[in-house]
């Protein structure tokens, strides 16, 4: 839990610190947190052993990321900033993928001591930004002396007195719809893989993901079956439901749209811009089955079919190569 402390800072505090190691870890907590504005529902944030947040609804969805520095971001592509607003971004598309609405954040730093203290300012600035637009704070968490750059952080969610959906209730005869941008993270990867850093709008994609934030909530009214986010691809996410459901879905090509900015993208760089479409990950969209005959909410789109048998098709064929994103391969 982030405490507040006295001052670390030494005989030589009237001079502004360069690395947290000089800022000392109480002192950085408190420009970490101090002048924050909480949500209603948290009852009591950082400045004691644990936090106190509200629970409305009797159960708390929880969900917790890693992020490692040169694994899942790089300082010569993202700013700090970018870097935690994409913390948080990632960690709420989870909850949204519950039917939940997002209620606190904890957050874990790890970093080495000659971490610049302005880096770690204004990548707090960026968790801060990201929980705010979602409506939450930052309610507390942990910081370590670690060899890399880390950053973990737990997300909480309510449900709103709704039954969670979960990846195990798609049923043969559903619509597979999606809600919020797919391929776009990985064109900008592409292109800064290729040294480049644009165009902004691809780049930025990948940079800072933007999740349909308040979309999972509505599917979860409408009445869906299943919900995932893309954090791994659309191919490989539609077969987590595939297995966990137990179903089949194939995918109809003509409702899956391919930006033309990424077909201009593609071109110049010799690459398919229909394989990122499909294979691509964090975009943080939301992957939704939803019953026939009920009318989709309004961000989402039909994009397939749910069937009796199992695994993922593309108009009844099988994708050939990697479908996305996978750990330690």
């Amino acid at each position: 839990m982030l405490k507040e402390g006295r001052s670390q800072l030494g005989p030589d505090s009237s001079q502004e610190p360069q690395t947290i190691s000089q800022v000392g870890e109480f002192n950085l907590i408190d420009r970490v947190t101090a002048g924050r504005e909480q949500s209603p529902g948290t009852l009591l944030g950082p400045g004691d052993d644990a936090a106190v947040l509200a629970a409305p609804d009797g159960r708390v969805v929880a969900t917790t990321d890693v992020l490692v520095e040169q694994v899942h971001f790089r300082f010569d592509w993202s700013t700090p900033h970018q870097v935690g607003r994409k913390a948080v971004a990632v960690n709420l598309s989870d909850i949204n993928a519950m039917g939940a609405v997002p209620t606190g954040l904890l957050v874990g730093l790890g970093c080495p001591p000659e971490t610049p203290a302005a880096l770690v300012d204004e990548l707090a600035e960026g968790l801060w930004e990201e929980a705010q637009r979602a409506g939450i704070g930052l309610i507390g968490g942990d910081m370590v002396s670690s060899p890399s750059l880390t950053i973990s952080i737990t997300a909480l969610g309510d449900l709103q007195g709704r039954a969670p959906v979960t990846r195990s209730g798609a049923r043969p005869g559903d619509v597979v719809a999606v809600a919020g941008r797919l391929g776009w993270s990985a064109a900008g990867l592409a292109v800064l893989g290729r040294g480049f850093r644009s165009p902004v709008a691809v780049v930025g994609a990948h940079r800072v993901p933007e999740p349909p934030y308040g979309a999972g909530p509505q599917a979860a009214v409408a009445g869906a079956t299943s919900l995932v986010d893309t954090s791994d691809g659309l191919l490989a996410d539609l077969g987590h439901i595939a297995t966990a459901s137990g179903v089949a879905i194939d995918l109809r090509m003509e409702q899956v749209e391919i930006p033309q900015r990424l077909t201009e993208v593609a071109s110049a760089l010799g690459a398919d811009a229909r394989h990122w479409v499909l294979t691509g990950g964090e975009d943080q969209a939301l992957i939704a089955t939803f019953p026939a005959n009920r009318p989709l909410p309004p961000d989402f789109r039909e994009i397939g079919v749910v069937a009796e048998g199992s695994g993922v098709t593309i108009d009844g064929n099988t994708y050939e190569g990697s479908v996305g994103w996978e750990h330690w391969r």
